[in-house]
């Protein structure tokens, strides 16, 4: 099965930590030089540092806020005609918790410009880079929502559904060049964004967080939260050449949560 990533040019977008990192951290491995973004400069200097470079990778960084696409369509728009790249990861911070019911607008639309709008800016930015190179490949990260609505995320489940429906129409548009496009669905993965979660919901209900996170671990079938590099794993497959013919697929990596099929 054919996995090196040798020579070729990766971006991955909430570098810093978590999933993102794990993710630079693996296609590094993998033999891709990779570009690490997001809004800590401090932070993604230490990932860089932690890279693998056994093929003499250069790797880089660029600092940007997903909340300001038009910073991010303007800087990333100068930044691929000196960089092309052919593997695209986005990925960023999900959109506050709360009831659909008391949402704000504003909360919608903040959502779909730092999901949305950066996604479609960063695709459209990379694309002459992949054309050039002959290589394309598109990975979202995005949440088992798209299956499931999950409980207390009203605005993330929304968001997270356009980000699917968006990626499914851009991988029929760019199949025909050999360019794949994919989702994949963390689900309760040991993250910052999880111990959020769960902090919040321990203030609401009046529990403790060992008993939330307890809760939440037996609706998982394999009984524990995943790890970034589980989900990292599932990415660098899709990033590969092994996954040529894998297009349009949202790829839930959950341990079994999802009751659906």
């Amino acid at each position: 099965m054919k996995t090196d990533l040798t020579r070729k040019n990766a971006l991955v977008c909430g570098a810093s930590r978590g999933i993102g990192q794990a993710t630079a951290e693996l296609l590094a491995k993998m033999g891709a030089t990779v570009t690490v973004v997001a809004r800590s400069k401090e932070r993604l200097e230490e990932v860089i540092e932690g890279l693998d470079r056994e093929q003499n990778q250069q790797h880089q960084l660029v600092v940007a806020d997903f909340s300001k696409p038009d910073e991010v369509k303007e800087r990333f728009s100068r930044w691929f005609e000196a960089t092309p790249i052919e593997i695209l990861v986005n990925n960023s911070g999900g959109p506050p918790p709360g009831p659909i019911a008391e949402a704000e607008g504003e909360a919608f639309l903040a959502g779909m410009r730092a999901h949305l709008l950066c996604n479609q800016y960063l695709a459209q930015a990379a694309l002459p880079g992949m054309r050039s190179a002959g290589y394309g490949r598109i990975i979202n990260i995005i949440s088992t929502s798209v299956y499931e609505p999950i409980p207390g995320l009203g605005v993330s489940n929304t968001v997270r559904a356009a980000v699917a429906a968006w990626a499914k129409t851009l991988a029929g548009e760019l199949a025909p060049e050999g360019f794949t496009v994919n989702n994949v669905l963390p689900g309760f993965t040991a993250t910052d964004r999880l111990a959020s979660l769960i902090s919040g919901r321990a203030k609401k209900s009046g529990r403790s967080e060992e008993e939330v996170a307890a809760e939440m671990r037996a609706s998982v079938p394999m009984g524990r939260f995943g790890e970034g590099q589980e989900i990292a794993n599932a990415i660098a497959f899709l990033a590969s050449p092994a996954a040529a013919y894998m297009t349009g697929v949202s790829l839930a990596v959950d341990g079994g949560r999802l009751k659906g099929l």
